[in-house]
């Protein structure tokens, strides 16, 4: 059969919602308008404070676009999906949905890879800082994380895109390239390959961030400054890549190594981490744990505060 003649993809991963639907539903909207909500207050929050137009908040900013880009290539079409009778999704809608989502995860990569050596250069070497991390080079290296990852997962879209498929069935809640390649009757070779350089390239973007880390360390111990440079702005970045880390992982085993005797509500419950964690926490994080968004953010709140009290007084 050639992919020509593969006109929708069934997905098969909803059979065990049928009972919760509602309930799905109404989470996921909760799920999706908080994501929204954090990560556009937080876009804003630096975008508005002038203080706040530094590299590292300029890459947090870059982050929260990213959950919103990633977000939207999941929850719209996961409600409508909720709210159907039978859930399926074109071919090229799933060839969407893929490149959107784990081009997200890739970009979501190379973000930390510049925030770790963002705070590499302002701990180990300060008094260079304003001169790397000029304004040139941090928009150079923002269009890079995201010019890569989408050249990558383009490429990875069109060699799914010439495999001829034997199936139309992916046991999952949305489109995954993984899923996809499991369908084709023929050989997978260039596929296998490419896909092993990516993941070879993003494994080498976690060495980078160690080797980052450790000249980190030995640098932060060596005065209170430093130290306390570290605890502030390197915690939250280690907390993120951990979460984006282990969401992805789980993704993984579940896609390649999956038991067939697991329940399907447990599998739905691994494969939807990766879409549900990462956007919700990293802009929680950053807005709790880095101080001057903290203060800008709790500013906003009182001065909107202080605005509606002077209203409902009028």
């Amino acid at each position: 059969m050639n992919t020509s003649n593969i006109v929708v993809f069934s997905l098969s991963g909803f059979s065990a919602t049928a009972n919760y639907k509602i309930t799905l539903f109404s989470l996921t909207l909760l799920c999706y308008f908080l994501i929204v909500v954090v990560n556009v207050s937080l876009i804003l929050t630096i975008v508005l404070d002038q203080n706040l137009h530094e590299p590292m908040y300029v890459f947090v900013c870059s982050m929260c676009i990213n959950g919103l880009y990633g977000s939207a290539g999941f929850y719209p079409k996961f409600v409508f999906d909720l709210l159907s009778e039978i859930q399926v999704t074109s071919y090229l809608g799933c060839l969407l949905q893929v490149f959107v989502i784990y081009s997200n995860v890739k970009i979501d990569y190379s973000i930390l890879v510049l925030m770790a050596y963002d705070r590499y250069v302002a701990i180990c070497r300060p008094l260079e800082y304003h001169s790397v991390m000029s304004v040139r080079r941090t928009a150079v290296l923002i269009g890079l994380s995201w010019l890569i990852p989408l050249c990558c997962e383009a490429m990875l879209s069109i060699l799914t895109s010439t495999l001829k498929l034997c199936g139309s069935k992916i046991d999952k809640l949305y489109c995954e390239n993984w899923s996809i390649v499991k369908l084709a009757c023929g050989s997978t070779r260039p596929n296998d390959i490419f896909g092993l350089v990516v993941v070879s390239f993003y494994c080498a973007h976690v060495l980078l961030i160690a080797c980052s880390y450790v000249q980190l360390v030995q640098t932060a111990l060596q005065s209170k400054e430093s130290k306390r440079k570290f605890i502030k702005t390197c915690v939250p970045h280690l907390l993120c890549l951990f979460i984006i880390t282990a969401a992805l992982s789980f993704d993984v085993m579940h896609s390649r190594y999956g038991s067939a005797s697991v329940p399907q509500s447990v599998k739905n419950l691994m494969a939807i981490q990766l879409l549900l964690i990462p956007p919700i926490i990293n802009p929680i994080i950053y807005g709790l744990i880095l101080t001057k968004i903290r203060n800008k953010i709790i500013y906003l709140c009182m001065m909107a505060g202080q605005r509606f009290k002077l209203r409902v007084k009028v």
